[in-house]
């Protein structure tokens, strides 16, 4: 996985003391990004940071709060309620299954995911609201007293229908992106009157996979069109228990449905206010249930967001259109650029190769050994093309301090020589690097080497 977050200038309330917390929440965040893929990388980092950033967070709630107080914010409860929801459920939840999966790329995956996106939209709504920057999305948010028959009615249904015992981990969940989800939208109304009753439902991948593929019998590890069409059959199911147990949903019928992609899931989302959003753990993966209650609807429409509305007539075209575009676009998203960290003490040399790779690569420069170390902690690179003959720290001493850590000891480092005398070679080679590159090769056998590096290990 791979991501940064930015600090921008929209996130800024004007008060110093939660702005200063905020841009350190995302630093611990990013170094937790830089961290991640390799397992034992994942492990440690995540372990240390996941202290680090639940200590700044509490931190910061406890000051945020006082705040609040301090200036007699009418919405404390509502914002003091978001924080422990985030406190107490979520991050719990996260780490417990951190713990239970051994730090597995998708656990990470969700980690960082779901508290880069709850920190991100609770710092751009929620946080600038107190200064009256922004309208906080939970204005219409329903009561403890009341949204509690509907998380029953949820995991009842969750049981009923996949036998999953799941829990809730969120009753505040603000559109995070987690692993890979499908966002579907179903929306009710009267026969008179523009009132709706939009539900929004979104599933992790695994869980249609390992739910709705095995009750209908449907053997994949991966989504097709036939295990789509019977996840919305399910989905509808799901709707219409929650809607025969809602005494407001009375004289409600369905009038459209839509497959969104992420983007248009969280512009819905961010521009409307939802009166019940759940996060749910169910065992087999995540699901969310939103609920959007009595708006009419943007141009008269059955549909906002850009999503087009599924009918008898289009269904199989519309599904096979989204599972398309989705592929597309979860390939894109896989094959974002390697990064490389070039070591040399020549600008000439360093330049050189940054030229010759920056098309293809991330190429981060360093100019001594010891400004090497500095950049692999602060982000560790994909492979490291490594100056053998550096004065001060040279290669060799470089690649020891890089395999005497654990958490570094698995980035691979190729030494760059501009030497290539049997002798050289044979110490090269006794330090068990990733490989050697001699400098006088024709630049375009260099870029060879490095694809080649990089198609081997894929």
């Amino acid at each position: 996985m791979e991501g940064q977050l930015v600090w921008k200038e929209e996130y800024n309330t004007g008060v110093d003391i939660i702005d200063r917390e905020h841009r350190r929440l995302f630093k611990i965040i990013n170094k937790l990004f830089v961290f991640t893929g390799e397992k034992s990388k994942s492990q440690w980092a995540c372990r240390e940071g996941i202290k680090f950033f639940k200590d700044h967070a509490l931190k910061h709630f406890t000051e945020e709060e006082e705040y609040m107080a301090s200036i007699n914010y009418e919405r404390l409860g509502v914002h003091v309620h978001i924080h422990s929801e985030f406190r107490e459920r979520t991050l719990p939840a996260l780490e417990e299954e951190l713990e239970k999966t051994d730090y597995c790329a998708d656990s990470v995956e969700h980690f960082l995911g779901v508290c880069a996106g709850w920190l991100v939209g609770h710092t751009l709504i929620e946080d600038r609201a107190i200064t009256g920057r922004s309208r906080s999305r939970w204005m219409e948010l329903l009561p403890n007293r009341e949204q509690e028959p509907v998380k029953r009615i949820i995991l009842r249904l969750m049981y009923d229908l996949f036998h999953l015992e799941s829990y809730v981990i969120s009753d505040a969940y603000g559109g995070e992106k987690f692993g890979r989800g499908i966002y579907y939208r179903l929306v009710y109304g009267r026969d008179q009157g523009d009132e709706k009753y939009e539900m929004l439902l979104v599933f992790e991948e695994k869980l249609l996979i390992n739910t709705v593929g095995k009750v209908m019998g449907i053997k994949t590890n991966k989504l097709n069109t036939l295990l789509m069409n019977a996840a919305r059959y399910m989905a509808r199911q799901f709707a219409e228990k929650v809607r025969e147990h809602l005494p407001e949903m009375n004289g409600y019928k369905l009038m459209g449905e839509n497959l969104l992609s992420y983007e248009q899931f969280k512009d819905l989302f961010g521009n409307e206010k939802m009166q019940v959003s759940l996060l749910l753990d169910t065992g087999e993966g995540y699901f969310s249930y939103c609920a959007i209650v009595r708006h009419p609807l943007k141009n008269g429409g059955t549909v906002s967001a850009g999503a087009v509305p599924i009918n008898k007539d289009n269904a199989m075209t519309e599904v096979e259109k989204y599972l398309m575009e989705r592929e597309n676009y979860l390939k894109k998203e896989s094959h974002l650029k390697q990064k490389v960290l070039v070591v040399d003490d020549s600008a000439t040399i360093r330049q050189g190769i940054r030229k010759l790779l920056a098309e293809d690569y991330h190429v981060a420069l360093a100019p001594s050994g010891t400004a090497a170390i500095r950049c692999i902690i602060l982000d560790k690179p994909d492979l490291v093309l490594l100056d053998y003959e550096m004065p001060v720290c040279n290669g060799q001493q470089v690649l020891e301090m890089i395999r005497s850590e654990d958490a570094l000891s698995d980035t691979p480092v190729i030494f760059l020589t501009g030497r290539s005398d049997p002798e050289t070679v044979k110490k090269l080679v006794a330090l068990k690097p990733d490989g050697y590159l001699v400098k006088d090769l024709k630049p375009e056998q260099i870029k060879q080497r490095v694809d080649e590096y990089f198609g081997k290990k894929d």
